[in-house]
């Protein structure tokens, strides 16, 4: 009965809405990468970068890992020596043995996925004024489908959202055929959501759907009062330029906005477009949004040879090539309990980046990740995070609390 209720029914139509992502978690979910068509020597690299990841969230909240069984003690190994390593500066949270805080822990979950990008397959969580979490399960199509999706065979990433929440038994709403990735949504928690036009009203989502169409799904499963659409997102970003990677909500009324000072750099229109939109609204409860600017890297991350040789694509995937530009942005950070996990690209901008983010969040620990490994597969840290907002309930799971 729960199950027919909630397709019938949508989140804001029961009373629920998506919260920000500076709220306080339940957990995260983190799927461990090892597609040799995204990630550099079937995610040697990747690897140890995901295992540090997984260190600092599961000091403070709970770590939901999915990795299958021949991968399982190589995350373990791995994460054991995020741990004894530490980043530098990163760790105050923890005891001086380095373990686990008593808010967190890791939870090892065996659910299959076609890659690693668990801000889109996965669910997208709402809650109601009770504290009640239920999940969205939305279409997946790899980026846009037969139009330009990046692979062709992501029947698992589809199916990954419904999965999780089962296994955290939590209900889930079904979307139905409505495409929509994690990443390309961004919510303050209080009735506004921030979207691009690139990525939204792109030809391989829901080219049937009128631009009106789409804002009113938005609000009816998210809880939506009011839809900021910004024109673009970085540039070159190959999910039709993602919101989380131009825009992040820091608390309510207040983001930071991906920045470009070099007139020659095509970011540098994009970025001013989408400022010329913020100054002029003002978000659900009236208020003119306080944007920081988080610049770019000073020099564009490109693919290198040596990189584009350690992939193995499959057939209709797409490939790589030297020199590419990467869509590298500071704007991809993920908020968990207590820190903001940021990346870092080798760049100079990346200290001002750190400064930045100081300034937005001066009651959570700032943590550079270096995030090279990540970038090179598409993304970075918030494209392959998920949270789970807290509620009334931890979400339960037979293995909950497995350590490391």
């Amino acid at each position: 009965m729960e199950k027919e209720l909630l397709k019938m029914n949508t989140p804001a139509a029961d009373g629920f809405h998506m919260p920000g992502e500076f709220e306080e978690h339940a957990g995260t979910f983190l799927i461990w990468p090892v597609r040799p068509g995204s990630w550099t020597n079937g995610g040697r690299e990747a690897a140890p970068v995901f295992a540090q990841l997984a260190s600092e969230i599961s000091r403070t909240e709970q770590l939901y890992l999915l990795v299958d069984g021949a991968h399982r003690a190589c995350a373990e190994e791995l994460i054991r020596r995020a741990r004894a390593e530490r980043i530098p500066g990163a760790n105050a949270d923890a005891g001086e043995d380095g373990g686990t805080s008593e808010k967190g822990g890791i939870t090892f979950l065996d659910i299959p996925t076609d890659d690693a990008w668990a801000r889109d397959v996965g669910p997208t969580f709402v809650r109601n004024d009770a504290g009640e979490v239920r999940g969205i399960s939305w279409k997946f199509n790899a980026w846009g489908g037969d139009f330009d999706g990046l692979y062709q065979d992501y029947e698992q990433d589809d199916a990954a959202a419904k999965r999780m929440c089962e296994t955290l038994k939590l209900p889930c709403y079904d979307a139905g055929d409505f495409v929509l990735e994690g990443g390309s949504i961004h919510a303050d928690g209080e009735g506004t959501v921030v979207v691009t036009e690139a990525c939204l009203l792109s030809k391989g989502r829901n080219p049937k759907l009128t631009k009106e169409e789409i804002e009113e799904k938005l609000k009816s499963y998210l809880g939506a009062e009011k839809v900021i659409w910004l024109p673009s997102g970085i540039y070159n970003d190959e999910t039709n330029e993602h919101v989380d990677n131009v825009f992040a909500f820091t608390a309510p009324g207040e983001a930071v906005l991906a920045w470009c000072d070099d007139e020659e750099d095509p970011q540098y229109a994009m970025s001013r477009a989408d400022l010329a939109v913020l100054e002029k609204v003002t978000d659900a409860k009236g208020r003119k949004i306080r944007v920081r600017k988080l610049p770019v890297p000073s020099k564009p991350v490109c693919m290198t040879q040596e990189e584009v040789d350690s992939f193995v694509f499959e057939e209709g995937e797409d490939q790589r090539e030297a020199g590419e530009r990467l869509a590298a942005s500071y704007v991809n950070f993920y908020i968990c309990n207590g820190k903001v996990l940021v990346p870092q690209f080798g760049d100079p901008a990346d200290e001002t980046a750190v400064e930045t983010l100081e300034e937005a969040f001066p009651d959570r620990k700032i943590v550079p990740v270096p995030a090279r490994a990540i970038i090179v597969g598409g993304g970075n840290i918030h494209c392959i995070t998920q949270q789970i907002p807290a509620g009334n309930r931890a979400p339960e799971n037979i293995h909950r609390g497995v350590t490391v």
